[in-house]
């Protein structure tokens, strides 16, 4: 499939599992209903709760909330990156903050547990410690699919762009960047970061993002958007939840990298 439209969802998630799931059903499905092939959901889509809370609150993959997800993949037929959700793994002292993609019968094709966990102390503004709570991921995970290879990564892997490079490397044309980025950083660098991304990997990005206060107490960013191997923005989501669908036109992107070959000149391994 040469062209096809992607969607990035915003959500504002708390800790109704059941009103959560719902809420992001109705979207996944008026992302399908706008001609949406791919879809992607934001960081912890399905439960946001105290972190005192979130033991308790992980399952396993697959468990509950991928078989609700993969019926309403099968309903409407789209790819669908189920954000993130807490995963619960036998023998381990924390759950994994993971990615699950699904294809469009349902079935799960893989899973990604975020590498890089938000520690950061912003004084005045925001606190969060996800190492107290969370296991940190290994693997670099890159699908092939009908759409493309897709890239899969989470929120604050974002800062990191030796991983996306690995991505692109093992032949990634479209990185998917479910998020809850905070407010504070998100308004000085959440753009700037996502088009960087796409610029120096020269990839699609999608990337959804939480928005409203979070069940912490702390404003997420939103501005959930889409952009373009050349940098540029193609879709936001706006204000609240919502949708931001833009194209995804991979001869283009074959374009601008026989264009401008940068890929095949590194000459640094990251």
């Amino acid at each position: 499939m040469v062209r096809y439209l992607a969607a990035a969802v915003q959500m504002a998630s708390g800790a109704d599992r059941a009103a959560n799931l719902a809420r992001a059903a109705d979207l996944v499905r008026a992302a399908a209903a706008r001609g949406a092939r791919l879809v992607v959901l934001p960081e912890v889509f399905a439960w946001r709760g105290p972190r005192e809370a979130e033991a308790a609150a992980a399952e396993p993959v697959p468990g509950p909330t991928t078989e609700a997800m993969a019926a309403v993949a099968r309903e409407t037929g789209v790819h669908l990156c189920m954000g993130s959700l807490l995963e619960a793994v036998a023998g381990a002292e924390r759950p994994y903050n993971t990615s699950c993609l699904l294809d469009p019968r349902g079935a799960l094709l893989a899973r990604y547990r975020k590498i890089h966990l938000f520690d950061v102390d912003l004084p005045g503004r925001v606190a969060v410690r996800e190492s107290d709570t969370r296991a940190p991921g290994t693997d670099v995970v890159v699908v092939p699919t009908a759409l493309g290879a897709l890239g899969l990564s989470v929120c604050y892997d974002l800062r990191f762009p030796e991983l996306y490079r690995r991505l692109a490397r093992a032949g990634a044309e479209v990185l998917l960047v479910p998020s809850a980025f905070t407010f504070p950083t998100g308004a000085a660098h959440w753009e700037v970061l996502c088009r960087a991304r796409a610029i120096e990997n020269q990839c699609y990005v999608v990337a959804a993002d939480q928005t409203g206060r979070s069940p912490a107490g702390h404003l997420d960013w939103g501005d959930s958007l889409i952009a373009d191997p050349w940098g540029r923005v193609l879709a936001r989501a706006g204000d609240g939840e919502g949708l931001a669908v833009a194209e995804i036109d991979r001869a283009r992107l074959a374009r601008v990298r026989r264009e401008l070959p940068c890929l095949a000149h590194a000459r640094l391994s990251g």
